[in-house]
């Protein structure tokens, strides 16, 4: 089949499965969640440890934590104070989960209780979801909540394999 028509079969596939619910375009793609702290060694160190990607220090307040499909980005306050309505204030996040598709899940929470010990703040530990993943929802230091999951289940695999990223041993 030419690249073309498979471009275009990989779309109609995605299509029929998330129907109205999936942008067509691909010229909208997440790069990067940016989180604003007061202790950027210390939010650093919990994403390097969760995502073993070596820190980049763009500036002595900036730095970015590549992992293979987005970037986790760590600031100062500093570095935004120039939104001066509603300005992003470190630790003041309620309303969203950082979500990361591990291989598994229950190692990976392993790994951070060990690091991290009783300083860990754990909200679940792994679970399996109504929706087939294998989840883990933990704070980071400032208090963001980081969701760690795997796909267990057939129908949560079918479904990580039509997203980005790509589950690890996407063949199952």
């Amino acid at each position: 089949m030419p690249a073309m028509m498979r471009h275009f079969r990989a779309e109609y596939d995605l299509y029929s499965l998330y129907g109205d619910h999936m942008t067509a375009s691909a010229a909208v793609q997440l790069a990067s969640v940016r989180l604003i702290t007061e202790d950027i060694p210390r939010l650093v160190r919990f994403y390097q440890a969760l995502t073993g990607a070596t820190p980049q220090y763009l500036t002595e307040d900036f730095v970015e934590l590549v992992t293979p499909s987005a970037t986790v980005a760590v600031s100062g306050s500093a570095r935004v104070a120039f939104i001066t309505a509603d300005t992003p204030r470190a630790g003041a996040n309620s309303s969203a989960i950082v979500e990361f598709l591990v291989e598994d899940t229950d190692a990976v929470y392993k790994r951070l209780a060990t690091e991290f010990g009783d300083d860990l703040d754990v909200v679940q530990p792994p679970t399996v979801m109504p929706w087939g993943n294998l989840s883990a929802l933990v704070r980071d230091p400032d208090g963001s909540l980081v969701n760690l999951y795997t796909p267990v289940t057939p129908e949560a695999w079918q479904l990580q394999r039509n997203r980005t990223p790509k589950p690890p041993h996407a063949g199952r």
